[in-house]
């Protein structure tokens, strides 16, 4: 018969112990009776944490229902069901008021118990799936790795693969483009994740000032060093530390990021004692660095360090079928930090896709927030895009997806066409492979169940 949990019996009356556990494991359950408290605490020490505990109130050395009562945070948290005679039931409201899960009088109705114990062992497997899925699963930051494009998916799956390794990352690509965003998403579904994430631009800080701020420095190391001051390696110990656009570090503060990459430990500004890291780094650049190395710029044994993996990405103009996913989610973002709807026009939607985004990803978030800003009743048309002076001519543009496929008509809504995005998307996955459901799924960044409910609904079903 399947173990259906392990449940602790606590009672003084042997009579009682013997019926109640030998019915209790006739229904499958894994039962330990013992006859007072002290007997509890130490099968919890030797045979483990129970899934749930039947407590009787009155139980020896003392039988006083109030010490018992006492014993029950020792029990590890589990569900504590109170065994109680007739005569007891205020102190078994009083014992469900800190903290037991639910009381049963004495005589006890079978059918009863088993709905009791039931519903109490449900709650166990439901507490312990939630902690199980909080450390397991992945987890993404503020900001996701958001699209549908090919490019997009294949940072998604290099994401997921590499993010549970220590494996060093250089993210590589315009600005704009999501590096940081990448890089977040690495740290966030990693096992540092619970570790700080530090960030620091490597080009907005002095070169002068760049060492003491990574590294830390001891009083007096320089004039205005008037105490010690802790880097920001230190700060990001156990955790991530990224190192954007690091094409503009400094060749001497290059050297001595080697020590790290080499050793894990580094000296402070004007110390002589090593300090020992663990961090994971994660490198940013939009810079051609092996331009960099062929100049002097970039130390070439640096770059074989940093790069461990490349991820690179690419300019919102070689990404179309995104632009609508992306405004999608960041109009979902706008409407939940402002507790209001908004509504992207046909025309605005097709503005939006036609323009060049030099900036990218982040001028077209800063854009869609700006003219948000004034949409009257969160109506986002043409004509608030021209009151903050965009022009709103119509500009040629290539095919949203390849050379061989139309692109979509704007004659549908947001919602609309990234359902017809994701329909070509389906169809196109589902003829490379022969309709193979696993690949399909893989190819499009889904799990396999995720993919066939999107077929379901979609009618794509053969």
């Amino acid at each position: 018969m399947s173990d259906h949990g392990y449940i602790l019996l606590v009672d003084d009356e042997p009579a009682f112990r013997e019926l109640a556990g030998g019915w209790l494991r006739q229904q499958g359950f894994r039962v330990k009776t013992v006859g007072s408290t002290d007997e509890a605490l130490e099968a919890k020490k030797s045979q483990g944490q129970p899934d749930l505990v039947l407590l009787d109130l009155s139980l020896p050395p003392y039988f006083d229902p109030q010490k018992t009562l006492q014993t029950m945070p020792e029990f590890g948290g589990c569900p504590v069901i109170i065994i109680t005679g007739h005569a007891e039931r205020e102190l078994s409201l009083q014992a469900i008021s800190q903290g037991a899960w639910d009381f049963i009088a004495k005589p006890i109705d079978p059918e009863m118990l088993a709905v009791v114990v039931k519903r109490a062992l449900a709650k166990t497997r439901l507490e312990r799936e939630v902690e199980r899925l909080q450390e397991t699963s992945p987890k993404l930051g503020s900001e996701k790795y958001i699209g549908i494009s090919d490019s997009a998916q294949r940072v998604r799956s290099l994401i997921e693969r590499i993010a549970p390794t220590d494996v060093r990352v250089l993210v590589t690509g315009p600005s704009g483009t999501g590096k940081e965003v990448i890089s977040r998403a690495l740290h966030d579904m990693s096992p540092r994740a619970k570790k700080p994430f530090v960030s620091v631009h490597c080009g907005a800080i002095p070169a002068e000032l760049l060492e003491s701020e990574l590294f830390g420095h001891v009083k007096g190391a320089f004039t205005g060093a008037d105490k010690d001051k802790v880097g920001l390696l230190k700060l990001a110990d156990g955790g991530t530390l990224f190192l954007d656009e690091i094409g503009e570090m400094p060749v001497p503060m290059q050297v001595k990021m080697l020590r790290v990459l080499q050793e894990g430990s580094y000296f402070r500004v004007g110390a002589r004692e090593l300090e020992s890291i663990d961090v994971r780094i994660i490198s940013a650049t939009n810079a051609d660095l092996a331009q960099l190395i062929a100049s002097g710029d970039f130390r070439e044994d640096l770059y074989y360090r940093i790069k461990g993996v490349n991820i690179e990405t690419q300019a919102l103009h070689m990404r179309q079928e995104d632009i609508p996913v992306l405004l999608k989610h960041f109009i979902a973002a706008l409407e939940t930090h402002q507790s209001r709807k908004f509504y992207l026009s046909n025309e605005a939607l097709q503005w939006f896709r036609q323009r060049p985004w030099q900036g990218n990803v982040r001028e077209l978030k800063n854009t869609l927030e700006s003219v948000a800003a004034i949409a009257v009743a969160g109506q986002i048309s043409l004509t608030e895009i021209q009151v903050l002076n965009y022009d709103v001519t119509p500009q040629s543009r290539s095919p949203i997806l390849t050379s061989e496929e139309k692109p979509v008509a704007f004659t549908h809504s947001l919602d609309e066409q990234v359902q017809e995005l994701e329909i070509k998307l389906i169809r196109k996955a589902l003829d490379t492979t022969g309709h193979n459901k696993t690949q399909s799924a893989k190819l499009l960044g889904l799990s396999r169940q995720g993919l066939i409910k999107k077929i379901e609904r979609y009618g794509l079903g053969s």
